[in-house]
């Protein structure tokens, strides 16, 4: 019978295959030992990514948030050991010696989403990616190092950047239906493209024009990443798998049968793993 703890990790590991599974496929190129505190971690990246879809006004929003941080610090209301994701997500931290401060900093950088306010530059937004994207990969880094700091900051800081920037182009259409922009606005200034138009659906040849100079700035970033992982301790550098799909999903947005508004950016599964197979040799 499997203990209340090795059921809270398997339930991670479930939330993560059937939400979010190409960092589930990811993980499995790490070693055993070590998924389960990778899926507890990403869970709870997914848990606070989630929030926005389950709440009608932001105020409910920032419950949940102060929530998280309550159970980072020990003071929730209610059993936090009887919240999944929390319960795993506190063992790994004691394991691992995660820094706790990054994970609130990871909770006030989600803050964000609960809101409709615009993305202004392309700096604003390297910086959004880097508070969230890239302190996930940092922690999984740690974990993968067995609680040492592996070096490669340079690798998950603009591995993250690049992740999540390629994550937000394929949310694009569900963003601009619930009111929310997160192309910069400095980039769709200068090729003529206002809010109004991305939150209406409005395509233009300016739009496709600002769309990949986003993609173009996630391939940098993405690049810069992989040629930084030498830097890294090659226990932890795994945690860079996740960078397999993001030349893969930048490729079909410039198919063009491409409809930014319209079309579901995805791949075979066995694409997807052939891909990460690839990169992980590559590392």
């Amino acid at each position: 019978m499997m203990s209340a703890l090795a059921e809270h990790y398997a339930s991670c590991a479930d939330m993560l295959r059937k939400e979010d599974p190409d960092r589930f496929f990811a993980c499995l190129f790490a070693p055993e030992a070590k998924r389960p505190h990778l899926h507890a971690l990403y869970a709870f990246s997914l848990e606070l990514a989630r929030i926005r879809e389950i709440i009608s006004e932001p105020m409910a929003g920032e419950i949940r948030m102060q929530w998280w941080r309550d159970a980072l610090s020990g003071e929730a209301r209610g059993d936090v050991s009887a919240h999944p994701v929390a319960a795993a997500l506190l063992d790994t931290i004691v394991r691992f010696t995660l820094p706790a401060q990054a994970l609130r900093e990871l909770i006030e950088s989600r803050s964000f989403d609960l809101y409709d306010d615009p993305m202004p530059t392309r700096v604003d937004l390297e910086g959004y990616c880097g508070e969230t994207s890239s302190s996930l990969l940092r922690l999984a880094s740690i974990i993968l190092a067995d609680g040492r700091d592996p070096g490669g900051a340079d690798a998950v800081g603009h591995g993250g950047v690049a992740y999540a920037i390629t994550g937000l182009l394929r949310a694009l259409p569900w963003h601009a239906a619930r009111g929310q922009l997160y192309l910069p606005g400095d980039i769709l200034a200068r090729h003529g493209v206002t809010r109004e138009d991305i939150l209406s659906g409005k395509m233009s040849q300016g739009l496709s024009h600002a769309l990949a100079e986003v993609r173009m700035l996630a391939r940098h970033h993405c690049e810069a990443a992989l040629a930084a992982a030498s830097q890294m301790e090659p226990a932890a550098r795994s945690a860079l798998m996740p960078l397999a799909i993001v030349p893969l999903y930048l490729a079909r947005m410039e198919k063009p049968s491409y409809e930014p508004f319209r079309t579901l950016v995805t791949a075979p599964l066995w694409r997807r793993i052939y891909a990460f197979w690839a990169l992980g040799r590559r590392l």
